[in-house]
C-alpha cells in the first residue's frame, strides 16, 4: 500500500492551486481527476479586480492579485513557465452616463488604482462613447497553465486520472492508497459526493464561443461590453461568457449563443464565423465567498468549493489559507469558512 499526505479530488483551479500549495511544502499527494475538462479549463482566464457592471470592486480584490503573481512565479520554477498575460481590460462604454460613472468611479479611493482616468477610443470596432482602461487587469493563459501543470503532476507521479469513487473511500485509505488527509475540489461534482453534497453551491452555466473574425482585430488588450473578447492560438478569438442562472440542463443553449452573437455584433461590424462553442457550469454561493472547511465528523476530510465567476483569484488565494488551517491549524477566515452555513 502507497502513503501520501494527501488525497486531492478534482482538477479545476481549485485542486490544482492546492497542489501547488503541497509542492511548495514538500508534501506527498495524489490528485485524481478524470479526462472531462471541467468549467476551469474552459474559462476565459480573466483576472479583474473590477465588477464591470457597476464599476465596483470586491473583497480582497488587491490580495489576491498580488497573492496570484507571486504564485505564478513559484509555478513558473517547476513548470518552466509564467501564464500571467499581462494585456489590461479596456471597457467600452454603452453611452455617456456610463463614461462620466467611470470617471466619477476612478476619483474614489478603492476604485483610483484601477480605473484609468484616460478615455481612449478603440481602432475597428463601434465604440462611439470611448473604453476605459482596468489597471492591474490581466487573463491566465489557461490551455497552457493546464497543459503543462498535468504533464508536471503526471511525469512526478502525482496525477490520476480516473473518476474518484467516493463509496471505495475508507477514512484513510482509498483502494491501495494510505492518506493523513482528504481534500474535495470538485465544482458541481461536489452534488455526487455524499460528505459534502449539502454545502450551499449553485449552478451557474457559461457559453462561450471561438470565432473567426474576417478583419482580425490587433490589439494588446481584452475587449470588454458585454462579454471579453480576446486572441486565442491560430485565427480564433474568445468570446464571452454568459451566466445563467436558471440553466438546469447539459448541451448548448441556443438563446445563450444568440445572447452572444449579438453581443459581438454591437461593437464588430464585420462578418465573423462560429467555429466552436462551449460550456461550463460554475460552482456559485449566494454570498460570493468560496467555501472551506472540515467535515463534521471526519476531521481529515476537508471541502474547497464555491470559487464562482472568480476561479483563479479565489482558487489561488484560499488554497493557502485552507493548507495553513490544516496543517497549522490558522482559523479560517469567518467569511469562508463552511461553518457560516451549519
Amino acid at each position: 500500500m502507497s502513503q501520501v499526505d494527501y488525497i486531492i479530488v478534482g482538477g479545476g483551479y481549485a485542486g490544482y492551486f492546492f497542489a501547488h500549495q503541497l509542492i511548495s511544502a514538500g508534501k506527498s499527494f495524489l490528485l485524481f481527476s478524470d479526462e472531462k475538462p471541467g468549467a476551469s479549463e474552459v474559462s476565459a482566464g480573466i483576472i479583474n479586480p473590477v465588477v464591470l457592471k457597476r464599476f465596483t470592486t470586491f473583497w480582497l480584490a488587491p490580495e489576491q492579485i498580488s497573492f496570484l503573481e507571486k504564485t505564478l512565479v513559484e509555478i513558473e520554477k517547476y513548470t518552466g513557465r509564467n501564464y500571467l498575460i499581462k494585456e489590461n481590460i479596456r471597457r467600452i462604454f454603452h453611452d455617456e452616463a456610463e463614461r462620466v460613472l467611470w470617471l466619477k468611479k476612478a476619483e474614489t479611493p478603492e476604485l483610483q488604482p484601477f480605473l484609468d482616468k484616460e478615455i481612449s477610443t478603440v481602432d475597428n470596432i463601434e465604440n462611439p462613447f470611448g473604453a476605459g482602461s482596468v489597471r492591474n487587469s490581466a487573463r491566465l493563459d489557461v490551455k497552457a497553465f493546464f497543459e503543462d501543470f498535468k504533464i508536471y503532476l503526471a511525469g512526478n507521479k502525482h496525477l490520476r486520472q480516473e473518476i474518484f469513487k467516493h463509496e471505495e473511500l475508507e477514512t484513510n485509505t482509498y483502494h491501495d492508497i494510505s492518506f493523513k488527509n482528504i481534500v474535495f475540489c470538485e465544482g458541481m461534482g461536489v452534488q455526487q459526493n455524499p460528505y459534502f453534497k449539502d454545502i450551499p453551491v449553485l449552478p451557474n452555466k457559461g457559453h462561450h464561443l471561438k470565432v473567426r473574425l474576417s478583419d482580425p482585430l490587433d490589439h494588446q488588450f481584452t475587449i470588454k461590453k458585454k462579454h471579453f473578447l480576446f486572441p486565442l492560438l491560430g485565427d480564433l478569438y474568445y468570446y464571452g461568457g454568459t451566466y445563467d442562472r436558471f440553466e438546469t440542463g447539459n448541451g448548448i443553449n441556443d438563446s445563450a449563443v444568440s445572447q452572444l452573437k449579438n453581443g459581438l455584433a454591437e461593437f464588430y461590424t464585420n462578418d465573423f464565423e462560429v467555429a466552436a462553442v462551449n460550456y461550463g457550469w460554475r460552482p456559485t454561493v449566494k454570498d460570493r465567498r468560496p467555501i472551506l472547511g472540515r467535515h463534521r465528523e471526519k476531521p481529515n476530510f476537508f471541502v474547497f468549493n464555491g470559487l464562482g465567476a472568480r476561479g483563479i483569484l479565489n482558487g489561488c488565494y484560499f488554497s493557502k489559507e485552507l493548507f495553513e488551517f490544516i496543517e497549522n491549524g490558522k482559523p479560517l477566515m469567518p467569511e469562508v469558512d463552511l461553518k457560516r452555513f451549519q
